[in-house]
């Protein structure tokens, strides 16, 4: 490409007229792409800048992304080994915990256990559907690289940004190749798609844990960002556990209290 870029030979269709109602970014970018379509070369060179400052920014992030998921696919090939032994492993767990806490050892297991499904189901889970619908709607409208989109989509998902990154330029996109109405009901699809982890999320998280859902939530996004993929797990299990045992401290305290009061009569 770059050769063909040089000697002249690649060429770039010039824009639509509808390109420049797209909202804010109209002008600009109709602008930008009728450069490139007269001297594709000239153009590169005027952005190259900008251009090696967002690729940079790209790489990098690909990097740090790249690391966190080889470091989850290495989570989930030592968790098949452990669930191989699960039984015996989760006997183990829940005797060295009531032996280490009591009966709070045995329950802080448990709530550990919640916990982590909560997560998977709440973020991953909802990550998931978010992209698997979106990848629907750009597969239907014949979106060029949809599955590039939809995996784009789904990183948004996991690292809790809104997947509209994505969805509101390509809805945009839409409305300039194709008709109103259909750009319409693909842009109604897509804030459906968006709006779903609002809905979907604090059902998922809160199934069958006392904690507060938002408690979770802060743990899982505090864990990933200190810890990656695996911190989502990680410092979610942390935080709720934290957050029963200052509760059970608290309480403690109110028990103590209540004893007094009976004994001062």
């Amino acid at each position: 490409v770059q050769a063909e870029i040089e000697s002249g030979e690649y060429h770039v269709e010039p824009p639509s007229d509808k390109v420049k109602e797209w909202p804010m970014v109209g002008e600009k970018a109709h602008g930008v792409w009728s450069e490139a379509a007269n001297n594709l070369e000239e153009t590169l060179k005027k952005y190259q800048p900008q251009i090696k400052e967002f690729l940079g920014k790209v790489v990098k992030q690909a990097a740090s992304f790249g690391g966190s998921i080889l470091l989850f696919v290495l989570s989930i090939i030592i968790s098949g080994f452990i669930l191989a032994s699960a039984p015996t492993g989760a006997d183990f767990v829940q005797k060295f915990s009531k032996r280490l806490a009591g009966d709070a050892g045995v329950r802080f297991v448990s709530l550990a256990s919640v916990t982590v499904r909560n997560v998977t189901r709440g973020i991953l889970g909802v990550a998931i559907i978010q992209a698997v619908l979106a990848a629907l709607g750009f597969y239907i409208m014949d979106i060029p690289g949809a599955p590039i989109l939809a995996l784009g989509v789904l990183i948004l998902g996991i690292v809790q940004i809104s997947p509209g990154l994505i969805l509101i330029p390509v809805s945009i996109y839409v409305f300039s190749v194709a008709s109103p109405v259909v750009a319409s009901l693909f842009l109604v699809w897509n804030i459906v798609v968006g709006a779903l982890d609002n809905v979907l999320k604090p059902l998922l998280m809160g199934q069958g844990s006392d904690v507060p859902t938002l408690v979770i939530f802060l743990g899982a996004i505090g864990g990933f960002i200190m810890m990656g993929l695996v911190g989502l797990f990680v410092g979610a299990v942390i935080v709720v556990l934290g957050y029963e045992l200052f509760l059970a401290w608290l309480n403690a305290g109110e028990e103590e209290h209540a004893e007094a009061i009976e004994t001062d009569k």
